[in-house]
């Protein structure tokens, strides 16, 4: 049975409130850079070093922040990357919870055959290079969506009310030309 959309609310705020209280605001685009420094340590072990003052890299961006990236690819057992897992995690679960993820999942909406055809894979690609430009835009802003706007509103933060403001000022109007066809 599907979650009611304030039910989720209510619990999201709560689970957003709890972590800021707790541990620190949520944020997870930085977890892919964590990630892709974990792989590049592997093919290259120069990458990350340890010295007496804590770790650095060869990689600039890892470096900034007194190694702070650098440290936690190197200690991935950290709050923010447990956190991405668990995400992940829970999203599995819940899936295999509700009996797995069935025809009426998998079924392209009214909408998007209208405007793109019946082609699954089509859907598949568009999805993924639109969480890539938003990857892309949230490493270039320094955080994401839900640093940003999320957490960022949480805390009452000037910049994550522009951040909301500017995200949908972009996203309404894509959307209207994207699905200009009503299904």
């Amino acid at each position: 049975m599907p979650l009611n959309w304030k039910t989720g609310g209510l619990l999201l705020g709560l689970v957003f409130f709890a972590a800021v209280l707790l541990v620190k605001p949520i944020g997870v685009s930085t977890q892919f850079v964590i990630f892709d420094a974990m792989i590049g340590d592997v093919a290259n072990p120069d990458l990350i070093t340890q010295a007496d003052e804590g770790y650095t890299s060869t990689n600039a961006y890892l470096a900034k922040s007194g190694g702070k990236y650098a440290k936690n690819a190197a200690n991935p057992l950290n709050y923010s990357f447990v956190f991405v897992l668990a995400m992940m995690a829970g999203a599995a679960g819940s899936a295999l919870l509700r009996g797995g993820i069935g025809r009426e999942e998998r079924r392209l909406p009214a909408i998007w055959k209208a405007n793109f055809g019946d082609t699954p894979w089509k859907r598949y690609a568009v999805a993924f290079a639109g969480g890539f430009i938003v990857l892309y835009g949230a490493r270039l802003a320094g955080g994401c969506t839900s640093g940003h706007m999320m957490s960022g509103m949480m805390q009452t933060s000037l910049s994550g009310y522009i951040f909301a403001a500017a995200a949908f000022l972009a996203a309404i109007p894509v959307s209207m030309m994207m699905y200009s066809k009503e299904g």
